[in-house]
């Protein structure tokens, strides 16, 4: 049985029918969760974005709808429609959506070899 906030396994979902965009606002929905990282589908209406934070893990943003600008240590990234950006861990990042956009990403964290 998976968890609620993840999707079932062994099913075909469309993107699009497991997020509801938020007038004025972002919705997110984690899709899977491990220890080593997670999925999290994010809807952004225009205007919207997230504050420039860290993460110690290495992030994939891959835009399946609109446009987003992620500043990634300080540089600006233009991301377009079915475009995939990395994200380096521990780098001070932000997220904007000059225009209603979905967003899917991917944080792997690195671990050491044991």
């Amino acid at each position: 049985m998976s968890k609620p906030s993840q999707i079932p396994p062994a099913e075909t979902l469309l993107l699009q029918a497991l997020i509801t965009p938020t007038v004025q606002g972002i919705a997110s929905r984690i899709l899977a969760k491990t220890t080593g990282g997670s999925v999290t589908l994010f809807a952004f209406d225009a205007g919207q974005g997230l504050s420039e934070h860290t993460s110690p893990f290495e992030a994939l943003v891959m835009v399946l709808e609109g446009s987003l600008t992620l500043t990634i240590g300080g540089a600006p990234v233009a991301a377009t429609l079915r475009s995939i950006v990395r994200m380096p861990a521990n780098v001070p990042h932000t997220v904007e959506a000059p225009e209603p956009a979905r967003m899917l990403l991917i944080m792997l964290l690195d671990r050491p070899a044991s």
